[in-house]
């Protein structure tokens, strides 16, 4: 009951003119569900209802009773037409049978109503515009040569025969009348169907430019995303065919190596040479693997950040003790002080594979004897960690293409191999934990790579730790 005086209170409240206009689109029909000249079809029955529902009574009034008789012949039949079509959905045969029976009733009406001196030709035009609205395209062309036909022919029969169409009029004022009244209503009809053609035509052609601009919009949708997955799969590729060439180089000293030590007797110095040399290329492999992997899961997979509040420093205390290690082995010396106060929010182990890769890239571009500097500081709502070499640099050329797959192989001060994943993983992971990763560098005057993560808890206070 509620939703019912809802719904009235919905209705009450909408303007009378679009009230009104939304009445006539539910009883013409749903656009959906009918087509056009099936909605004309219908808006004519219910107009020539109400027409005829005045012409009735007025035609008797003036001394017409025969013509009233014939109207509410008419109105029966129009009413019968429209159930059938609107409720029945014999749309086809109600046109077609209104098209049979309308020049049926207008012959009759032409004798009934003083022929041509009566408005009979005014509804044989008028019925010749419905004809064209209503009927389909196939059709209306051939309704158009028979309607005119039959007019004709009962002019010249009229002509012909004068006695066999009597003057039904009493007085001239009824014949003034029934002329002005007949007109109004032609043109009152004819005007509701171009105009109700017109609305019709322009909102459905509103209705198809939406849709070939949204199709237009979504074919450019599928071509841009057709264009990023062949750009991709082009760096995919390019990706597997120099991971392949630098796979095969390390595999093919392993080999050596092994084959020198199996078949040829060698001193214990020569042989500690090439264990060194293999260990070195077999780590060198595993780190590329062990990138490759990485890379491979997260874009398999998708990148997800596990967030939490975290303590910088004693996240990556031993990554940093393991890379310093690394690091004097190399004759390196790696410095780092970072804030044990400093608390982000952050996943700690993206984190670690984040200073992990960038910190092992600094020891690989810097030669024995170089440094690498690692600080943290806290700048507005963010921890900036910042890793500094002094190694070789990089050319500006090179420094576009760094966080792309379009990075060419680089080899480290010691010959050590890398594909750049390591830095592709990094940018992954930097802005699932909302971060940010860029860098400044000069050929020859080393490189400082900037990781930002946000802290956790506003400003903190910022201890220096040195080890």
């Amino acid at each position: 009951m509620l939703s019912y005086i809802c719904k009235n209170e919905k209705k009450d409240a909408l303007p009378p003119k679009l009230y009104l206009y939304q009445l006539w689109a539910r009883l013409s029909g749903e656009p959906s569900k009918f087509p056009l000249n099936a909605r004309i079809f219908h808006s004519v029955c219910l107009i020539s209802i109400f027409a005829l529902t005045y012409n009735i009574p007025f035609n008797y009034f003036i001394g017409l009773p025969e013509v009233a008789l014939t109207s509410l012949v008419v109105l029966l039949l129009a009413f019968g037409l429209y159930y059938l079509s609107r409720f029945k959905n014999q749309a086809p045969a109600t046109i077609l049978a209104t098209n049979v029976i309308g020049l049926i009733l207008f012959t009759i009406n032409y004798f009934l109503n003083a022929g041509i001196n009566g408005p009979t030709d005014l509804f044989f035009l008028l019925f010749l515009l419905l004809s064209i609205a209503i009927s389909p395209r196939s059709e209306y062309k051939f309704w158009i040569p028979v309607n005119v036909g039959v007019f004709v022919l009962l002019c010249i029969f009229e002509y012909s025969v004068p006695r066999s169409v009597p003057d039904t009029y009493d007085s001239r004022f009824a014949k003034f009348v029934d002329h002005m009244s007949a007109y109004v209503v032609v043109a009152a009809i004819a005007y509701f169907c171009i105009h109700y053609i017109r609305r019709s035509y322009e909102r459905e052609k509103l209705v198809t430019v939406e849709k070939s601009k949204a199709i237009e919009a979504q074919n450019e949708q599928i071509t841009a995303q057709n264009q990023e997955l062949e750009r991709i799969n082009a760096e995919k590729n390019k990706l597997m065919s120099i991971v392949a060439h630098d796979l095969r180089s390390p595999l093919g000293s392993i080999q050596n190596f092994l084959e020198l030590l199996t078949q040829h007797e060698l001193e214990e110095s020569q042989k500690l040479a090439i264990e060194n040399d293999l260990l070195n290329a077999t780590k060198n492999t595993l780190a590329m693997l062990s990138k490759l992997l990485e890379w491979s899961k997260s874009q398999l997979y998708g990148v997800s950040a596990r967030l939490e509040h975290i303590e910088i420093a004693k996240l990556l205390e031993p990554t940093l003790r393991l890379e310093k290690d690394i690091a004097a082995t190399k004759g390196i010396t790696l410095d780092y002080c970072i804030d044990p106060e400093t608390v982000v929010c952050a996943d700690g182990d993206m984190m670690q594979i984040i200073v992990r890769n960038i910190t092992g890239n600094a020891i690989k571009f810097t030669q024995s004897g170089g440094t690498v500097t690692i600080r943290s500081e806290v700048r507005d709502s963010n921890c900036i960690i910042k890793v500094q070499d002094d190694g070789i640099g990089m050319s500006a050329e090179k420094s576009e293409s760094i966080f792309s797959l379009n990075v060419q192989s680089t080899y480290g001060t010691k010959n050590e191999k890398g594909v750049g994943l390591g830095l592709l993983l990094c940018v992954d992971f930097i802005k699932a934990q909302q971060g940010q990763i860029w860098f400044e560098s000069e050929p020859g005057a080393g490189t400082c790579f900037f990781i930002s993560i946000p802290l956790a808890n506003g400003i903190a206070i910022t201890t220096p730790h040195t080890a």
